[in-house]
């Protein structure tokens, strides 16, 4: 086994390095990283629908999606994420208990009295300190799971609840009450933690150290820029969806019925008693259009007929989303 401490904090090249290291190496590999602050949705999940959307943009919280199923999750620098990529053969490439033991024996050994839960998860006094998920490819599994250290739960709790009721066929997160691993050790120093994991493990698995050459990480940037950081990934890949949501502007309340296919909004109904023309008018600019902030405000202005509606539009803009 190899292991690698991850050299990035940034999610999108992250979640490119695991697939990376899956796809494109033959060894058992140990990843540990931590990422800046961000929201992973799983790889079948509306994206809108799992994330405050408002919340994460006005305090700089990142959206991603990763390879694997599963739940949505929230990454700070007080989130550690560990990855285990393996070999298996058909009919046992689903590892969840082979890669959370480890874990489990590692905070046990802190002593962290850590469960496994019914659900994958690890549980700390019966709150979720990890989230797990896999992703198979041919013969490897790829399984990452979160540690909960000392993360803001704060803000994992209001960026995991968006507003307004979704419909679809998609996956949807199970919510869980959650607890940070510091409280319960005598001395919480993050990077102490980090560093007693990564040695446990590598001196489990008899592991050998690793560093990304100057060519992986190019691999991993382009892989990062090309899928990881796309709205096509992020946002177009969710499963169709339909949007009902009561909000209140600076025109009142507005009533938003959405229904959006692989990122196009293909039906919508906006109703406002004060400003319905110009509600009426902004619903048929909008049918069809693709759904992005940044690409509504460069192009829908341009097909409103005056000032007057831009301004009901830039109103309406922030809850769409």
């Amino acid at each position: 086994m190899l292991a690698i401490d991850s050299p990035f904090t940034n999610p999108y090249l992250n979640l490119a390095a695991e697939e990376y290291l899956l796809k494109e190496w033959r060894d058992d590999i140990f990843f540990l990283y931590t990422d800046e602050p961000s929201v992973i949705v799983g790889k079948h999940q509306v994206t809108l629908a799992e994330v405050n959307y408002q919340f994460a943009r006005e305090n700089n919280i990142l959206i991603a999606r990763r390879l694997s199923g599963g739940g949505t999750v929230f990454h700070d620098q007080g989130n550690l994420n560990f990855t285990f990529i393996r070999n298996g053969v058909e009919g046992a490439l689903v590892q969840f208990r082979a890669c959370t033991d480890p874990i489990i024996f590692a905070l046990n050994e802190l002593q962290i009295p850590a469960e496994r839960g019914e659900k994958n998860d690890l549980l700390l006094s019966g709150k979720k300190i990890s989230g797990n998920a896999e992703h198979v490819y041919h013969q490897r599994t790829l399984h990452h799971g979160t540690l909960l250290f000392d993360s803001n739960l704060e803000h994992l709790k209001q960026v995991l609840h968006p507003a307004g009721k979704y419909s679809h066929k998609g996956v949807a997160s199970r919510r869980s009450e959650v607890v940070n691993i510091a409280p319960f050790l005598g001395n919480p120093d993050r990077h102490a933690f980090r560093k007693f994991l990564f040695s446990f493990i590598v001196q489990q698995h008899h592991a050998s150290l690793y560093c990304f050459t100057d060519e992986d990480r190019r691999k991993i940037i382009e892989l990062s820029a090309t899928k990881y950081r796309t709205w096509e990934w992020i946002y177009a890949y969710s499963p169709d969806y339909y949007l009902e949501k009561e909000a209140e502007t600076l025109f009142g309340t507005v009533i938003i019925k959405l229904s959006v296919t692989k990122g196009f909004i293909r039906h919508i109904s906006l109703t406002g008693s004060a400003i319905q023309k110009e509600l009426d008018y902004i619903s048929v600019a909008l049918k069809n259009a693709r759904l992005e902030e940044n690409y509504l405000l460069n192009t829908i202005p341009d097909k409103l007929p005056s000032p007057d509606f831009v301004k009901v539009f830039n109103t309406i803009l922030p809850v769409l989303f």
